[in-house]
């Protein structure tokens, strides 16, 4: 028997890849967006796939949307990805506001009014401030001094979720990614290195735009933490970072390149380094979730190079994020 679950910012990243993992194991995403390209859906789950998913048109910083879209579907849980990235929340501080902290309240107000009892969402690593990059792993206590308005209301967001087990004893699991990478990510400010496997693929050059360590995490484990995280756990409001490989980037380049040799020196680094810790400790996500998997970053390039390079073969492959030629 198949369940239902809603699915915020489904037509992002992360949200793409969560879909297709609960439609390949047999469950019901409803997909509650705006309305838009459905294309990292498709790239991830193909046409077929995408005939499997319901779409319901509607604006997350919009209540009484909310409340009725999850209501009429009565999911088992919800994925709450919706959330403008830094760039945007730099751009429009009010807009990235009201769609990442407003639109959260939002999502957990729904769920209580449709007797949702779990809630998996997105915070971010960007909570925590410059470290001194000394080795040290972050752990989830680590005093957190965000130096974006991204990061901010990411921290405005686990203290929403706090405050509804508090109060109302909703349960939900706040995940802290880092540099996730894979098909699909395009936007935002570690895309870079994705957009440069696309750009090997294609023969072009690429410059991404940040240098120094950080920590990636491959795009399908990462939607695998969320689902699990719907799925179940311990009850409270509960705060995981998510540890995949942390390495330079100046190493996920010498890995591209070994997978595309064409790509050999055209694509370059400069910039500063990320603000953000390099090296997350993952081991309590680990110890509470230990089904989830962890790819290797070696084999994440690799599946995300053979991706890129199967569109390109079907003629689906997208290059919007890519630098006119």
């Amino acid at each position: 028997m198949s369940d239902t679950y809603f699915v915020t910012g489904a037509l992002g990243c992360i949200g793409a890849w969560v879909v297709k993992h609960l439609v390949e194991r047999g469950d019901r995403p409803v997909v509650f967006d705006l309305g838009g390209d459905p294309r990292r859906i498709r790239d991830v789950l193909g046409e077929n796939g995408l005939a499997k998913v319901q779409f319901v048109a509607g604006d997350i910083t919009d209540l009484e949307a909310c409340k009725r879209a999850v209501a009429a579907c009565q999911p088992r849980a919800i994925v709450h990805l919706a959330g403008l990235q830094v760039p945007f929340c730099r751009q429009d501080p009010a807009l990235g506001a009201r769609v990442n902290v407003l639109g959260t309240i939002h999502v957990f107000e729904a769920a209580l009014a449709a007797g949702v009892r779990r809630i998996a969402y997105a915070s971010s690593a960007a909570v925590f401030g410059p470290s001194e990059d000394d080795g040290t792993a972050v752990a989830e206590s680590t005093q957190q001094a965000p130096v974006t308005h991204y990061g901010v209301y990411k921290q405005a967001n686990e203290g929403t979720a706090r405050i509804y087990w508090l109060e109302k004893k909703l349960a939900s699991v706040g995940l802290r990614p880092l540099t996730v990478y894979g098909v699909g990510r395009d936007q935002g400010l570690t895309s870079g290195p994705t957009t440069a496997m696309k750009a090997a693929v294609l023969g072009r050059p690429f410059h991404i735009g940040f240098s120094g360590p950080t920590d990636f995490h491959y795009v399908a484990d990462t939607a695998a933490a969320f689902v699990a995280c719907a799925d179940g756990g311990p009850d409270g409001a509960l705060l995981y970072n998510l540890h995949g490989d942390t390495v330079d980037v100046a190493d996920v380049v010498r890995t591209i390149e070994a997978e595309c040799p064409t790509a050999l020196g055209r694509i370059t680094i400069g910039g500063p380094r990320i603000p953000i810790p390099p090296l997350l400790d993952g081991r309590a996500f680990a110890r509470d979730y230990p089904q989830v998997p962890h790819t290797g970053l070696a084999a994440g390039i690799r599946d995300t190079i053979a991706r890129f390079r199967k569109l390109y073969a079907q003629g689906g492959l997208d290059v919007r994020d890519l630098p006119a030629k």
